[in-house]
């Protein structure tokens, strides 16, 4: 392809280049001319709509990652598949004005001490590159990217640039009258929480989370500047930096559709919200604020609704262990209890599990901190602390209200401790969690809360540890490449999803007799592998055995 400089791409001389490297049979190309008139548009966009085979991978059609790929070897430049989590938006936001991008059809992706990346469709356009240097007083490094990309993309990024942009304006043209009225004596306002770009900004966060499968969104207020941050298989990613007023107001926004009341900043508050996806269906938000030095710190955990219906062995349980589970639950009365660190799946299996025993035939309570999923097979009540509603009191409630099955959000104190022992002895059975590292910790925790050995011994009967390991992504198998060929699927990262690792402890007799003044953890764990119980690590094992995940991802979260 010899064009000049400044050249945009030529359909005819790509078919002449894909024929000389006997990548398309001549007939294809001829009716790729042919064609080309009906389908207007990139020449990487006409060819990709046409699904022409690819001779040297028989079976395989010209999509258009392939051709991009082609295209970016043949001019020497990178490939870069544009995830818009791998775009640094917190510094290249502003760096080229839209005008210019829209004009020559860039985009910029990242930026450090060596000089500005630069994405485009048009490898051989190049009049915009000295004049972009100039501007930013660096050196523009070339990628190649999908039209598609480029253009869904950017018009996203512009339309949050112009958003952020103007709440910032409005907020410091808000805060110069307010200044002006107090002079006077009298009273105004910041931002409008229903301002027009906040609602827009609220609406991309919400809408982008989902898109990238997010769990949790931090927005956190810092002193020039607030950080936007979502977890993504259980870690964290910096997606936006925003002027630190624009995150005052996006919490104000989210506070009051969550229901919060939005003038109170000084204490910690609880909301939720439903916010519809494209295809009509609903995903339901739980908010929680922190008051911090610069102001309310946010955080939204995600419910996606086919999470909502999960079952046990979507979760990751199966075989024996699955089997040893379902007759834990299938006892009349006794404590059952799962433990983990925070965002280790417990809640999942919890909900998992009571929505298998929430038959028309029984009565199934819970009291939680906050409600975490509002379930119809469930009565659910709601700790409230400022009504002197607790976990305690609550479950002496929920006793009086015929229960056959109790779930108390978590054993936190000795009191709590006490009446799920008391409600297990009347005949019912009692799910919870712990916060500890494994399932024998459990035992030794409670002592620590003060039951008694002898009521240990009476109504525990099962504990389950667990972890979330992210599992290899099932396009690149672990093998994502480099940034520049990295996997659409897994952003580079090698890992899609998440599946759990669990701990199984059955209490028999044996091990009850362990359970007494001289019990130590060692003792009680030596016993619990002589019955068959297999560790977390052991779990993990069998997860890298299978090809599901690799033994570093297993060590990471089981240390």
């Amino acid at each position: 392809m010899h064009n000049t400089q400044d050249d945009s791409l030529d359909l005819k001389r790509l078919l002449d280049r894909l024929l000389a490297e006997h990548r398309l049979a001549p007939g294809d190309a001829l009716r790729a001319l042919e064609q080309a008139p009906s389908h207007p548009g990139h020449p990487l966009e006409i060819l990709a709509s046409l699904a022409l085979s690819d001779r040297l991978r028989p079976g395989h059609t010209l999509d258009l990652d392939t051709l991009c790929q082609w295209l970016a070897d043949s001019v020497g430049q990178p490939f870069l598949r544009l995830d818009p989590l791998q775009v640094d938006l917190a510094h290249v936001a502003g760096l080229i004005s839209p005008a210019f991008a829209q004009r020559h059809g860039i985009l910029a992706v990242a930026m450090d001490a060596t000089g500005v990346t630069v994405a485009s469709a048009q490898p051989y356009q190049r009049e915009w590159e000295a004049d972009l240097s100039r501007s930013l007083g660096q050196p523009i490094r070339r990628v190649l990217a999908s039209p598609v990309q480029l253009r869904q993309l950017g018009d996203t990024f512009q339309r949050l640039s112009r958003s952020v942009q103007g709440a910032h304006q409005q907020q410091r043209a808000s805060l110069g009258e307010l200044e002006q009225l107090l002079e006077l004596g009298g009273r105004g306002g910041a931002i409008s929480a229903d301002d027009a770009h906040i609602v827009h900004i609220v609406d991309w966060l919400l809408q982008y989370a989902i898109e990238q499968r997010a769990s949790d969104i931090h927005l956190e207020p810092q002193r020039d500047e607030g950080r936007l941050r979502y977890r993504i298989d259980g870690l964290l990613h910096t997606v936006y930096l925003f002027p630190a007023s624009v995150v005052l107001a996006l919490v104000s926004r989210l506070k009051h559709l969550g229901r919060m009341d939005v003038a109170e900043k000084r204490r910690p508050q609880d909301g939720r919200l439903k916010s519809r996806l494209p295809g009509n269906a609903q995903v339901e938000l739980r908010l929680s604020t922190l008051p911090t030095p610069f102001g309310e710190k946010l955080v939204l955990r995600l419910f996606d609704p086919e999470q909502l219906h999960e079952d046990l062995e979507r979760l990751g349980l199966e075989g024996t262990l699955l089997g040893q589970w379902h007759a834990l639950l299938a006892k009349r009365q006794g404590i059952i209890l799962l433990t983990g660190p925070t965002g280790s799946g417990k809640t999942s299996t919890l909900y998992a599990s009571l929505k298998h025993l929430a038959t028309p035939q029984v009565n199934l309570c819970t009291i939680e901190d906050p409600i975490e999923r509002l379930e119809p097979g469930f009565n659910q009540l709601q700790v409230q602390p400022s009504l002197d509603l607790g976990f305690a009191n609550g479950v002496r409630a929920l006793l009086r209200q015929d229960p056959d099955i109790i779930m108390i959000g978590e054993i936190r104190d000795r009191e709590t401790a006490q009446v799920a022992v008391q409600a297990a002895l009347t005949g019912h059975l009692v799910l919870s969690t712990l916060h500890t590292n494994d399932a024998c910790s459990a035992i030794t925790r409670l002592q620590e809360l003060g039951v008694a050995d002898y009521l240990i011994k009476a109504t525990l009967i099962g504990v389950m540890a667990q972890r979330l390991a992210r599992t290899f992504c099932s396009a690149c198998k672990g093998c994502p490449g480099t940034r520049e060929a990295a996997c659409r699927l897994c952003r580079g990262t090698g890992y899609q999803g998440r599946t759990g690792l669990f701990e199984l402890l059955v209490l028999d007799d044996a091990l009850r007799a362990r359970i007494g003044p001289g019990s130590d953890l060692a003792s009680l764990r030596q016993q619990a592998l002589a019955q068959g119980m297999r560790e977390l690590r052991r779990c993990g094992e069998d997860r890298v055995a299978k090809g599901l995940t690799s033994l570093e991802e297993v060590l990471r979260v089981c240390a």
